[in-house]
């Protein structure tokens, strides 16, 4: 085999690894509302489709639209508000069954 020697990558031109940082930090900001937003949606459905409560769907999918666009435009893209609705989605459906 022979030596290749070390790999350049702190030096080599055209790196940008802050540009590659922003995009990891996006992508998993992206990933966490998205879910947590899609199973927010799902629970308004069984609770509107299963249950017959449409006025809770209707609810549940105007707060999932607004708490997905405030975790989009947030810096960190934490989960607390869509966690807390999801949270409450999840006792509507407990308590309406």
């Amino acid at each position: 085999m022979s030596d290749h020697g070390t790999p350049e990558y702190a030096t080599a031109d055209g790196n940008d690894y802050a540009e590659h940082d922003g995009t990891y930090k996006f992508f998993t900001k992206m990933t966490t509302v998205g879910t947590l937003s899609l199973c927010i949606l799902m629970i308004s459905l069984a609770i509107g489709g299963v249950n017959g409560h449409w006025g809770l769907f209707t609810l549940g999918t105007l707060a999932t639209l607004v708490f997905t666009g405030i975790g989009m435009a947030s810096e960190t893209g934490k989960p607390g508000l869509l966690g807390g609705l999801l949270a409450v989605m999840v006792l509507l459906l407990i308590v309406t069954s």
